[in-house]
């Protein structure tokens, strides 16, 4: 394959790479989708969704991804199992390597995603998507009438927590420190609601429940005194920050101070012609499915466009 140029390949397999891939291999594109890291993004970690159009009743995460991966297949998507190690978007064509396996191409969509920051607990692995969760927007609505917690400190904790009190009777911040990040303006919107309350210097240390039931509570440290202490709950909020997958990038594309791409406003095009960006790669705001699938459609036409004006 070294030596075949492909008109479009795509990196990352969530709803932004794969709604990429469907319009694109519509559009007789031949696009090659290597699937990344994380087949299926962050969706194949969430159990029921229910804000994603078109499914009146709810869907599995994993269930979702598994019908765009198929509606991609369907047009004649390339699928390709591994993760790029290298990138050298200067290069006429791009080249891609994949393990040991070098992919050229005229264009590029770049969908790889952006990681939750997560606690590094087994436990917190063993429940994600039962009462683990780190998306308030996501999963809020499943604990309605119930006490939650929320992990973190910055603007992304007040958020959730902000969010949370919709359905929560209680919701309490843990923060490992005696203050918070956030700005000024979330601090005093979190102290002045009545439903949020603050458990400084603390950490988590342990999430209990299993999966048929959910989570029950958490064990805590406080980092100042040492003390250990139970805290029941029936839900844990992680809101330490997003991670852009991005690291393969730097020093070829353009980002923000905390890693994610910039695009030109309108579009999916990056400081580099013939390459997009699609997805949570560029997106520190609503890392929503249905915003990302919204980008992949714009980074699959946005590339059909450029091919259309090379005559490629």
């Amino acid at each position: 394959m070294a030596d075949e140029i492909h008109r479009l390949v795509i990196l990352g397999s969530g709803p932004a790479g794969l709604t990429a891939a469907l319009y694109s291999a519509r559009a007789n594109l031949e696009p090659v989708l290597i699937d990344g890291n994380e087949p299926g993004g962050q969706l194949m970690i969430t159990t029921e969704v229910e804000n994603y159009p078109g499914y009146e009743h709810g869907i599995q995460g994993p269930d979702l991804m598994e019908m765009f991966r198929k509606q991609a297949a369907r047009f004649g998507t390339k699928f390709i199992s591994g993760a790029a190690t290298a990138a050298d978007l200067k290069r006429r064509p791009i080249e891609i390597t994949v393990e040991d396996e070098v992919f050229r191409t005229h264009t590029l969509i770049i969908s790889t995603g952006a990681s939750a920051k997560l606690l590094g607990l087994p436990s917190e692995q063993r429940l994600m998507g039962y009462g683990v969760s780190a998306c308030a927007t996501c999963d809020g609505a499943f604990f309605k009438e119930r006490a939650v917690i929320v992990v973190g400190g910055g603007d992304t904790a007040m958020e959730e927590a902000l969010f949370l009190t919709r359905f929560a009777t209680r919701v309490t911040v843990i923060h490992r420190r005696d203050q918070l990040r956030a700005s000024k303006i979330m601090q005093e919107r979190a102290f002045n609601h009545p439903k949020i309350a603050f458990i400084w210097d603390s950490v988590v240390e342990d999430i209990h429940g299993d999966q048929k039931g959910g989570v029950t509570g958490v064990t805590l440290r406080n980092l100042k005194t040492g003390a250990v202490t139970e805290f029941p709950t029936n839900a844990v909020f992680v809101a330490i920050g997003h991670h852009p997958n991005t690291d393969l990038f730097r020093g070829q594309l353009d980002m923000d101070e905390l890693g994610y791409l910039k695009v030109r406003p309108g579009s999916t095009y990056t400081n580099i012609d013939g390459v997009f960006a699609a997805g949570d790669v560029a997106d520190r705001v609503y890392r929503q499915a249905v915003t990302a699938a919204g980008t992949g459609c714009m980074a699959a036409l946005d590339a059909e466009r450029w091919l259309e004006a090379h005559h490629l």
